[in-house]
């Protein structure tokens, strides 16, 4: 009876250590998920990158947006992408949108002056943006200074605070003027202007180089797409929004 209950005793001991190392060799992680797409998440991160800021979104609409890649019309591509983007803009941030070349010209003043505020800034504006977006089509040429000068002496006159604009287009000036010797000009007298340019399916050198100056000179990024995926990626990036979803774990301290 003795040795029964002795053995008895060794077993709980035996038993006791064991789950004792066993719970120090496994510590309590714990794992969190970074996700991006939550909403509370988006919108601090966007309310932070664009604090006082006005956002005006410049598009390309010129006839070459019609041209494919695969088997999608680029002009397709943009309208989804800003369709994905626009919803997760906090409504209290000013947003616009100017679009050019979406009337023909057939002079060069026609097609050179093709540029229109089709959505003044406001808050809440994502839905009237969108329908704009989808109510235009790619016709024209690509009057992208006389663009830019409207957005900076029009689209944004009376307003306070930075001027953040993202100008979406797939080719270069062809209006015989030049983006980059107008910033040049223009941050000599500003500092309230910030332009981002995504440089879409565009394969021309100096066009490239023209717009990388544009976004450099205002301390902007200047960002390449050559997909729709590319494309969603630079969107997201000019708001302040990381795409990726990440996991983390988190070993607690002693």
């Amino acid at each position: 009876m003795k040795n029964k209950i002795i053995l008895s005793l060794f077993l709980v001991f035996a038993l006791g250590l064991i789950f004792t190392l066993k719970s120090d060799s496994e510590p309590n992680f714990s794992y969190s998920v970074y996700e991006p797409n939550n909403v509370t998440s988006v919108q601090k991160s966007i309310r932070e990158a664009q604090k006082d800021s006005q956002i005006l979104f410049i598009v390309d609409f010129s006839n070459s947006m019609n041209e494919s890649i695969g088997n999608k019309p680029k002009v397709e591509m943009a309208r989804n992408t800003l369709a994905e983007l626009l919803p997760k803009i906090p409504s209290d941030v000013k947003t616009g949108l100017r679009v050019y070349g979406h009337k023909s010209g057939f002079t060069y003043l026609q097609g050179c002056q093709a540029s229109t505020l089709s959505v003044p800034l406001a808050c809440d504006n994502s839905r009237a943006i969108l329908g704009s977006l989808f109510a235009t089509h790619a016709t024209g040429w690509t009057p992208i200074t006389y663009s830019l000068k409207q957005a900076v002496n029009k689209d944004f006159m009376g307003l306070s605070g930075k001027k953040h604009i993202i100008l979406l287009t797939d080719g270069g000036e062809n209006c015989d003027e030049s983006p980059c010797t107008y910033v040049i000009e223009l941050m000599k007298t500003r500092d309230d202007v910030k332009i981002d340019v995504i440089a879409f399916d565009i394969h021309d050198a100096e066009a490239n180089n023209q717009l990388r100056c544009t976004a450099l000179m205002t301390s902007g990024k200047f960002l390449s797409a050559n997909s729709e995926a590319d494309l969603s990626q630079s969107l997201f990036e000019t708001v302040g929004i990381n795409k990726d979803v990440r996991g983390s774990i988190k070993i607690p301290q002693e």
